[in-house]
């Protein structure tokens, strides 16, 4: 399967994708081994939920990048599949309610990984970050279950990752990033369910990837465009249309990451109280990098025009 160039797209070779295939197969080999020491009941359900839920994702994104599906089997097969493992995490929990708002989460967390999957390297290092960071996280709570799944995410990302890097000899395809997204909500909601503040921190290793899909399907909607359609406004497309390599960019999501993420997620965990605070200033001063990064973008394009 070759990806080809085009007026949607990042790239300037035809390029083989599906490789994500690999980051699945990985991640299911270490994930369900690990989750199988959660200190919750009922453990083994969870980890048999969100081996199916991966599955199933997976196969959708497959056939996806076999051959376009229409948006509507695919949005009933990531409902199925999230909606599985929402009960099964909800049930950890004093409520089955909370299935429903997870459930909300868990299908934009698939679909943001899939619209930020564009330019080499970014979803493969981005899955590397919060399986990282996410496993020091639970280490440092008392989860070992959880740290082991993290780890084996990043692993499996990581494995990916070499042959993705810029320039890219493969691309994930849906089947990659879809699964990818999967697994950062399957974290994040597991680390609500565990103990609850430890969400704000999870929350805030997402915020690069949340906050740039989050904002730039806003401003599409409220523009009136088909928002669900492929398009090229995410900052990181727009910086590398206006002459950022894709090396570059991905650095400077790497850059937030480490320099921003890590340590107000360190404060979250170590302060419970200032949690929520930590997670709206992450979020607040992301969204305005976003904006004055388009910004930046767009006037650069109207000295470009005007010359």
């Amino acid at each position: 399967m070759l990806d080809a160039p085009g007026r949607r797209r990042s790239h300037t070779l035809p390029t083989p994708r599906g490789g994500g295939i690999g980051i699945v197969l990985g991640a299911l080999v270490g994930m369900p081994a690990a989750l199988l020491m959660l200190p919750l009941s009922p453990g083994p359900a969870t980890v048999g939920a969100f081996t199916v839920a991966t599955i199933a994702v997976a196969a959708i994104g497959w056939l996806d990048d076999h051959g376009s599906l229409p948006i509507r089997p695919r949005l009933v097969i990531q409902l199925a599949a999230t909606l599985l493992l929402c009960v099964a995490i909800a049930s950890l929990t004093t409520s089955l309610w909370w299935a429903l708002p997870l459930l909300v989460a868990g299908v934009w967390c698939i679909n943001l990984h899939n619209f930020m999957d564009g330019i080499d390297g970014l979803a493969a290092q981005q899955a590397m970050f919060f399986g990282a960071a996410s496993a020091a996280l639970a280490w440092a709570a008392g989860s070992p279950a959880i740290a082991g799944a993290g780890l084996a995410m990043a692993a499996a990302a990581l494995g990916f990752w070499w042959f993705n890097r810029s320039p890219a000899r493969i691309f994930m395809g849906d089947v990659g990033s879809g699964t990818l997204g999967l697994m950062v909500f399957a974290i994040s909601a597991m680390f609500w369910a565990f103990r609850t503040n430890l969400l704000w921190p999870s929350l805030i290793f997402s915020s690069a990837f949340v906050i740039d899909a989050t904002l730039t399907l806003l401003v599409r909607m409220l523009r009136g465009a088909r928002w669900y359609t492929p398009h090229r406004e995410h900052l990181y497309q727009w910086l590398v249309r206006r002459g950022s390599s894709h090396r570059k960019v991905a650095a400077g999501y790497f850059a937030w990451n480490v320099l921003v993420c890590v340590p107000v997620a360190w404060i979250a965990f170590r302060l419970p109280a200032v949690a929520p605070l930590c997670f709206g200033l992450v979020y607040l001063v992301g969204a305005a990098v976003w904006r004055t990064g388009k910004r930046g973008c767009l006037r650069r394009r109207e000295r470009h025009v005007s010359a």
